[in-house]
C-alpha cells in the first residue's frame, strides 16, 4: 500500500511503499475552492496501480477571487470570468483551475526538451490567457490528455475544444480530448480509468530514473526511525535498540526483502 503524508502547508504526498522503487513523479493541482484533500483518494487509487510513481498534491493559497464576488478561497490565481475576454486576465499566472495551470505552465517550461514533462493532464480544465500562451521550442510533442464532461455547466465542453485549437495552432502535436456524455463539472470512474491508462503509457517504470536515496548507514537514528515509520515498518522495528538493527531493517526493505 502507498504511504500518505500531510504537511502543515496543506500539501499531501502519496509515496510508493518502498521509496527505492520510485522512478516517476506526478503533481496534481486541485480546482478552484478545493484543496489537496479533494484528490487524495484519486492519488491513492492511482498509486496502487503505479507503485513506481510518487504523487504530490499541493494546496493553493487562499486569496480573493473576482469571479466569486471577491470571496477568499483556495485559488492558484485570480479569475475574472470564464468567457474568452475575461479569461485573458489571469493575474498571478505570469493560468476546472488546476488543469489550466498545468497546461499553461507545462508547455512553457524553460529548458526545452531537456526539461520536458512526460505528459500534461487536464480534468475539466481549459487554456487560460490564450493570447499570452506560447509553447517552448522542444515541447511541441509533449502528450496532452484533456478529460472533460460534455454536460459541464461551469467550464463548458466547447472550452475544451477551443483550448485544443489554440494549443495545436501553436505547435502541439499530441492533444487528445476525451468527452464524457452526461458528466457535469465532476469526475467519473470512466475518466479515472482513462487517466490511469494515460499515466501508464507516458510514465512506465524506468530503472534509469530511479531516485537516489540516502544510504541508511549514513542516516542518524532519528532519520532511520522516520524512514522506517514512513515505509510502514513500525511494527517490525519494535524491540530494536541498536542503530545497526535499524539500518539492516531499512536496507532489507529497500532491497525487496521486507514489506513487499
Amino acid at each position: 500500500m502507498p504511504t500518505t503524508e500531510r504537511s502543515g502547508d496543506g500539501t499531501v504526498t502519496v509515496s510508493p511503499t518502498n521509496e527505492a522503487d520510485q522512478s516517476a513523479l506526478v503533481v496534481i493541482c486541485h480546482g478552484l475552492g478545493d484543496s489537496a484533500e479533494g484528490f487524495v483518494d484519486v492519488a491513492e487509487h492511482l498509486s496502487a496501480a503505479l507503485p513506481h510513481v510518487k504523487f504530490i498534491l499541493p494546496t493553493a493559497p487562499t486569496q480573493p477571487v473576482t469571479m466569486n464576488m471577491g470571496m477568499p478561497m483556495p485559488s492558484w490565481y485570480d479569475i475574472v470570468g470564464l468567457d474568452e475576454r475575461s479569461n485573458e486576465s489571469c493575474k498571478g499566472i505570469d493560468g476546472s483551475q488546476g488543469g489550466a495551470l498545468s497546461l499553461f505552465t507545462g508547455m512553457q517550461l524553460e529548458g526545452g526538451s531537456e526539461q520536458k514533462l512526460a505528459g500534461v493532464l487536464l480534468m475539466s480544465g481549459y487554456l487560460p490567457a490564450a493570447k499570452q500562451f506560447k509553447i517552448t521550442p522542444g515541447l511541441e510533442d509533449t502528450p496532452i490528455l484533456h478529460c472533460h464532461g460534455e454536460s459541464d455547466p461551469m467550464v463548458q465542453f466547447a472550452m475544451a475544444k477551443k483550448s485544443r485549437e489554440h494549443v495545436t495552432e501553436r505547435g502541439a502535436t499530441e492533444y487528445e480530448i476525451k468527452g464524457y456524455p452526461g458528466l457535469v463539472h465532476s469526475v467519473s470512474p470512466e475518466e479515472i480509468a482513462d487517466v490511469l491508462a494515460f499515466l501508464t503509457r507516458v510514465l512506465p517504470p524506468d530503472e534509469s530514473c530511479r531516485i537516489t536515496l540516502k544510504d541508511p548507514s549514513d542516516m542518524s537514528v532519528k532519520e532511520l526511525k522516520a524512514a522506517i515509520r514512513k515505509a510502514g515498518l513500525g511494527s517490525k522495528a519494535v524491540g530494536l535498540m541498536e542503530k545497526s538493527e535499524f539500518v539492516k531493517l531499512l536496507k532489507d526493505h529497500r532491497e525487496g526483502g521486507i514489506g513487499k
